[in-house]
């Protein structure tokens, strides 16, 4: 979870639906997998 605390778009807003915040975190964590196998290869 302390990998998403980079990611600004993740942060708490009253109002938002609930399928934009898990379409956000999936994106996050898509992308931060995608760093990490870049950085290992």
């Amino acid at each position: 979870m302390s990998w998403l605390a980079g990611c600004h778009r993740l942060h708490p807003r009253y109002g938002r639906k609930t399928e934009h915040s898990l379409a956000f975190t999936a994106t996050a964590c898509s992308l931060i997998c995608h760093r990490r196998l870049m950085a290992q290869g």
